[in-house]
């Protein structure tokens, strides 16, 4: 849980979400590219943020993959991402 953990405390700081959803779905990938059976690797990411505000679908995951830098480069080989602001609802 040290990956998931760390991206939901990155994202909680940097976007300051009303919601905040990190599954880890890498049981899922097993045998995968990118996956060796037991690494965190593959996750599912709701953040919905009014960080988000004006910024397109792009804009959003770039924000997001500022913030995550660290574990894209290292143990997370994907990351499914849906990305809101309050207004466009939770």
């Amino acid at each position: 849980m040290k990956v998931r953990a760390a991206i939901e405390r990155k994202l909680a700081q940097g976007l300051s979400p009303v919601r905040l959803v990190v599954e880890d779905d890498s049981a899922r990938h097993a045998g995968h590219h990118g996956n060796d059976g037991g690494a965190e690797s593959h996750f599912r990411v709701e953040v919905v943020s009014a960080a988000f505000a004006g910024k397109s679908r792009v804009e959003r995951h770039r924000m997001v993959n500022v913030l995550l830098a660290e574990e894209l480069a290292g143990p997370v080989h994907a990351l499914q991402l849906a990305t809101r602001t309050p207004d466009e609802g939770q």
